[in-house]
């Protein structure tokens, strides 16, 4: 009999891990706690595959950014407060993380990644019924000001360092890569080799692929707790009381992965980062390529005729309510880079939200925990999810399949942060 693997998980790295464990001859079985026509995170983000995201979250001076617009409502990046035991701890971690020696260290680890997971996606996208509308232009960073522009050339310099292509652009060249769009910049770069998708579709055809290899999915199949022999997992119990046994164990659960691992002594500090975005069926005008409002930081991605727009990180817990105020805060900043968009363009359209995983120094957790022979953890990717989807899911079917891995991922270790 084939081993099997239990994947807990049903977005775009469960889904990615089941594809890539099935070309390694496992017999994986996907349990997901919400439905199939579900809406999480891997459906409404901005589907941009960006190697040129080589700075996590926790980064220099975001501490100092937080602490500004944590007071206003409508800000990027905004904390709602409150006392929270957890989220001053993750907030501590975070500040300890955002220094310059830490993403020195970092940066040539997640440019391998995202550039190994965009190759990755061009070998997914090319398989037959895969339609995810995937474009290889670039993406260009929009910067308002003077000052806006410099600090993007800065990181720019940084990512030729790193041997990534960056083309530093003034607001007339911009203009010729996309006919006929009104912009309000000072500049723009470019970073040629970040792609973008629709993640709904994408997503779509990766479920139909994994279900015609043969993957066991299971729906609204809410894992409860843990049946264990010694420093192995035996199986996985449901709500419904059903059991699921494997050989081996993949949580990818997003934010809920924190408190599945807690009975198994593992510590997995997350706060939900929710992010909105909102979809414009027929535009006023259409962008040529994906572009990122940087002193916004909103994500304007055109999508097969539509454009989506969205932004914001907002540590509120695990609340999935809309935040009109937010949505408003978009809308508005978008709204002063493109000049031919109005707030009543976006009048009845319903804002989609998500929460994703986000670790203290901006990492995901990826690997196998050292006190379980058989449990493998994907999750805190943050922003970053859809972008590093393929890679994670292909690195944790190597791992399980017992070959060496191609990388050193010591700093991404899922027990890096002991259990207290």
């Amino acid at each position: 009999m084939k081993p099997r693997v239990v994947i807990i998980g049903g977005g775009i790295i469960g889904l990615c891990t089941a594809w890539y464990c099935c070309r390694k001859g496992f017999e994986v079985w996907l349990l997901e706690r919400f439905d199939q026509q579900r809406d999480g995170c891997s459906f409404g983000n901005a589907g941009m595959i960006v190697p040129s995201h080589f700075i996590p979250l926790a980064a220099p001076g975001m501490v100092a950014l937080g602490l500004k617009w944590m007071w206003r409502p409508d800000s990027p990046f905004y904390i709602r407060p409150r006392w929270d035991r957890e989220l001053i701890r993750w907030g501590l971690r975070f500040w300890r993380a955002a220094n310059h020696r830490r993403i020195a260290q970092v940066a040539p680890l997640l440019r391998d990644l995202n550039l190994a997971s965009r190759e990755c996606f061009l070998e997914l996208a090319a398989l037959p019924g895969m339609d995810a509308g995937l474009v290889t232009k670039g993406i260009l960073m929009l910067c308002q000001s003077e000052h806006g522009l410099a600090e993007e050339i800065k990181i720019a310099e940084q990512a030729r360092a790193l041997g990534l292509e960056a083309e530093v652009l003034d607001a007339a060249q911009v203009s010729r890569l996309n006919p006929g769009l009104s912009l309000n910049i000072h500049g723009a770069v470019l970073y040629p080799r970040d792609c973008h998708l629709v993640p709904e579709r994408f997503m779509q055809g990766l479920q139909r692929l994994v279900q015609q290899a043969g993957v066991t999915c299971l729906w609204r199949a809410h894992v409860h707790s843990w049946a264990v022999s010694g420093a192995r997992i035996r199986a996985v119990r449901l709500q419904n009381g059903r059991e699921i046994a494997g050989d081996s164990f993949v949580l990818c659960a997003g934010v809920w992965s924190t408190e599945l691992v807690r009975p198994l002594g593992l510590s997995l500090p997350m706060q939900a980062g929710k992010g909105y975005s909102l979809t414009l069926p027929a535009p006023a005008q259409h962008p040529q390529m994906g572009c990122i409002c940087t002193e916004a930081r909103v994500a304007v991605t055109p999508m097969n005729g539509s454009l989506r727009v969205g932004g914001t990180m907002e540590l509120s817990g695990l609340d999935e309510r809309v935040n009109p105020i937010r949505v408003q805060g978009i809308i508005r900043s978008f709204c002063r880079y493109f000049p031919a968009f109005a707030p009543s363009h976006f009048e009845g359209l319903q804002p989609w939200v998500g929460l994703r995983p986000c670790s203290p120094d901006g990492l995901p957790y990826l690997g196998r925990p050292r006190a379980w022979e058989n449990l493998w953890v994907a999750t805190g990717h943050a922003m970053m999810g859809l972008s590093l989807g393929p890679i994670s899911g292909q690195i944790l079917a190597q791992a399980i399949a017992g070959e060496s891995p191609r990388r050193d991922l010591s700093l991404l270790a899922p027990d890096r942060y002991p259990s207290t």
